[in-house]
């Protein structure tokens, strides 16, 4: 029996509330694949960059110390020459700046230029918007305990999930970068 065949013949639940939250995280993953609060971040404030620059922005800030282009171009799964045009592009922006590394000058690092740093504030405060606004009219209560909820969900499927992922991960690597 496959592993599809085994979710069908599951017990169903006595309700309908986890097929409805299956459903409505297809909603949200084609949401979520379009990149729509992203592109409509990028749409009001800053029209001339692409989606992959953000990111670049947002893994460079998430990784919070040294970040070298080879860890961009992973991060984003790019193939490094195509990471290195990325980052090249954005130092000319004036988005990120690329220094040789103190520990080993045949290395560069990169970080975020205050351009940079106040455009993923921007684009940070005009997500955040967007959701306040989808909100708006739920009761206090209710927007807490959905955070409290949602924040919870996710923290179990990440845990659920994480053994798979860094499996899949380990498999999809070629032997040589192991």
């Amino acid at each position: 029996m496959n592993a599809l065949t085994s979710l069908s013949k599951q017990e169903p639940t006595d309700r309908d509330e986890v097929l409805t939250i299956s459903q409505t995280m297809g909603r949200m993953r084609l949401m979520i694949g379009r990149r729509v609060i992203g592109r409509m971040a990028i749409a009001k404030l800053a029209p001339e960059l692409e989606l992959s620059h953000i990111d670049v922005l947002d893994i460079v800030h998430r990784a919070g110390g040294v970040v070298t282009v080879g860890a961009i171009a992973e991060a984003m799964r790019l193939d490094p020459s195509r990471g290195s045009r990325v980052v090249a592009e954005m130092v000319g922006r004036g988005l990120i700046k690329r220094e040789a590394s103190q520990e080993d000058g045949r290395r560069s690092v990169i970080d975020i230029t205050p351009l940079g740093q106040s455009i993923l504030e921007e684009m940070r405060n005009a997500k955040i918007s967007i959701i306040r606004e989808v909100v708006s009219d739920w009761p206090s209560e209710d927007v807490a305990e959905f955070a409290r909820l949602f924040d919870r969900f996710i923290e179990k499927f990440e845990k659920r999930l994480a053994p798979d992922v860094m499996a899949l991960m380990a498999a999809a690597k070629p032997d040589n970068l192991r």
